[in-house]
């Protein structure tokens, strides 16, 4: 039998952005999935998901985790021609959008593969495995939740657009930093709402310039926000990304409708997170008492949070 574990991530600043040679900056969650896989009688494999989720979520992504499994099980050279595994899924991250569900799951794969045939992958090689897992959900994937839910901690992550080696930096912050994670229920395409930024970005390229210029610069000052544990200045920067997300048309209203609970209550910036039109939201906290405000707030209109730390 092999175990292994996939932390779930949000990402702080860059969605979509990334896809475009931007950077990002993600944090590893310390929710995570886990994985068990055992070799049974028969060929092929079988899974069962024990995973926490937003209702519906499983269903409507199930024939993309199927594909992502198969990806994974192929490029670690599993053959399942003369042999069946059995898969469990299960931990206690809460599989929606917005926080590297798939991504855990496709490295917890990895990771149990590894462990039952003792492979004795590194860290890259299975980085590798959950990338190509990534790409059942999201097509062409930035690499960037993989990356974190691989490594965990704090990563500025640039995708390299011309096939090389993709830029990973782990990032020490100089604080802990509370976070709140509102859920929406609404779970998105992926690959629709990137089509979508796509189409609009190649029907108006020079407003999409000035949009990414700005971004860039703000990615800057954001990293070293963080890696000064600026609470104050990460939380302007995170408002400014989420408008900049509202101008490129992946902000749904009911993101924009938490992000201003959220700020109503306290936070000191707050902005969606992922894919975007429905998922999560993240909100910074300056301490717990505020943290705990906030989640109360978003749960009194009847959206599921919960609290977490980064940094």
């Amino acid at each position: 039998m092999g175990i292994g574990r996939g932390f779930g991530k949000t990402i702080l600043f860059g969605e979509h952005f990334v896809v475009y040679g931007l950077p990002a900056i993600a944090s590893a969650l310390g929710s995570y999935t886990s994985a068990e896989v055992k070799v049974v009688d028969g060929k092929d494999f079988e899974v069962i998901d024990d995973r926490p989720a937003t209702p519906g979520y499983k269903v409507k992504k199930y024939d993309e985790a199927m594909q992502s499994i198969k990806n994974v099980i192929e490029y670690m050279n599993i053959d399942i021609g003369c042999q069946k595994l059995e898969i469990t899924f299960s931990g206690d991250l809460f599989a929606a959008s917005g926080v590297g569900a798939s991504a855990a799951q496709a490295t917890a794969l990895a990771r149990a593969l590894n462990d039952n045939f003792t492979l004795m992958w590194d860290d890259e090689k299975i980085n590798e495995a959950a990338y190509e897992g990534e790409r059942a959900y999201h097509g062409t994937p930035s690499g960037i939740d993989n990356t974190a839910s691989t490594y965990g901690g704090l990563i500025w992550f640039v995708k390299n657009l011309k096939g090389g080696k993709n830029v990973m930096e782990i990032l020490q912050s100089g604080k802990k930093m509370p976070l709140v994670i509102g859920n929406t229920g609404i779970t998105a395409s992926t690959v629709e709402v990137v089509a979508d930024v796509r189409k609009l970005k190649e029907a108006d390229p020079l407003r999409f310039e000035k949009i990414f210029s700005v971004y860039h610069s703000l990615a800057i000052d954001a990293k070293v926000a963080l890696l000064e544990g600026d609470y104050i200045g990460i939380g302007k920067l995170m408002n400014q990304n989420h408008k900049l997300l509202q101008d490129i048309k992946v902000s749904g209203e009911i993101n924009d409708r938490l992000v201003d609970i959220a700020l109503k209550h306290g936070a000191l910036g707050a902005k969606m997170t992922g894919t975007g039109r429905g998922g999560l939201v993240i909100a910074l906290a300056e301490n717990e008492k505020v943290q705990n405000n906030i989640a109360s707030a978003i749960e009194a209109e009847g959206y599921d949070t919960w609290k977490t730390m980064i940094g």
